[in-house]
């Protein structure tokens, strides 16, 4: 989902429709304070999220959105793109270096942006499946831990169970919750996924 914050409806609506143009979904929102009312709700996209935020609103500035963002470490989640019709370079510098995905000034190349959208939406969607991959892994008891790991060390379950003084059959249940857990059928996918 591409996130539009702007505070003027004609923009919103050209950024909406160039969106729409490459199969983007789109919201648009004419202030900072209903972009951020909409994050406090935590419903992200599984297919990503990008935001397009303008830098100058009446409400609240774009860098005090984003620095909202980086405070709650979402920046990943949600890679922001500012938009400026007044090119500050201090300013494109600072945020960038802090983790804004991009900088435009307008008039802006529509492809080069819609580009760029589709990239962070990518991360976005990358982010998205690691924070996923580490909500499974928290599922995870110490014991399940310690077989998982010499799991993906390559050990065989008899030397598990030597290794961690248990018998064969605990060491078939924790892989069995193991894989249950992580939603995979094999250690060969186990890896994959915590590659």
């Amino acid at each position: 989902m591409l996130h539009i914050v702007d505070d003027e409806v004609v923009v919103r609506d050209a950024l909406t429709w160039l969106a729409s143009s490459r199969a983007i979904a789109a919201r648009a929102y004419d202030s900072a304070h209903a972009f951020l009312a909409e994050v406090a709700r935590g419903q992200f996209d599984p297919d990503g999220d990008c935001v397009l935020l303008d830098v100058r609103m009446p409400d609240m500035n774009g860098v005090a959105v984003f620095d909202q963002l980086a405070t709650k470490g979402l920046t990943q989640r949600l890679p922001v793109i500012f938009l400026t019709g007044h090119g500050d370079v201090p300013m494109a510098v600072d945020t960038l270096k802090r983790g804004a995905f991009d900088f435009f000034e307008k008039p802006f190349n529509d492809n080069e942006l819609m580009d760029r959208v589709q990239e962070g939406l990518a991360g976005s969607r990358q982010a998205g499946a690691r924070a996923a991959v580490q909500a499974r892994l928290a599922t995870l008891s110490a014991r399940e831990r310690e077989v998982l790991d010499l799991i993906l060390a390559g050990k065989m379950n008899k030397v598990v169970a030597d290794q961690l003084g248990i018998s064969m059959r605990t060491v078939e249940v924790h892989r069995a919750h193991i894989f249950d857990k992580m939603q995979v059928k094999t250690a060969v996918e186990l890896a994959g996924l915590l590659k």
